[in-house]
């Protein structure tokens, strides 16, 4: 499926997998790059940090984000970024779909 120049379904681009977290990337350039993710029930990213800010839109379902320890819950319509250089993570309440977008410069 190409994915320029084309209207597509977010959500259609990834599918659920029981026990796993499925990512797509739709752009990735020296500058920065478009992920999208499905994570099944129980399934996350572990506590991390990283060098940039990162824009998260939750597209599909509930998930907990955790920035520095404090947890937050954030569902399909809402966006959270989590900020450079401090400890966050994120687990799937429910199954959940989020577009992650980080911008290197």
């Amino acid at each position: 499926m190409d994915l320029i120049g084309n209207a597509l379904t977010m959500s259609d681009l990834v599918a659920y997998q029981d026990g796993s977290v499925v990512s797509k990337t739709l752009i990735d350039k020296k500058i920065g790059t478009v992920t999208l993710f499905s994570f099944d029930a129980g399934q996350g990213l572990s506590e991390h940090t990283a060098p940039y800010d990162a824009f998260v839109q939750v597209i599909d379902g509930e998930a907990q984000v955790a920035i520095e320890g404090i947890p937050q819950t954030v569902s399909a319509g809402q966006m959270i970024i989590m900020p450079a250089n401090r400890p966050h993570e994120l687990k799937a309440v429910k199954p959940f779909k989020m577009l992650l977008v980080m911008i290197r410069a």
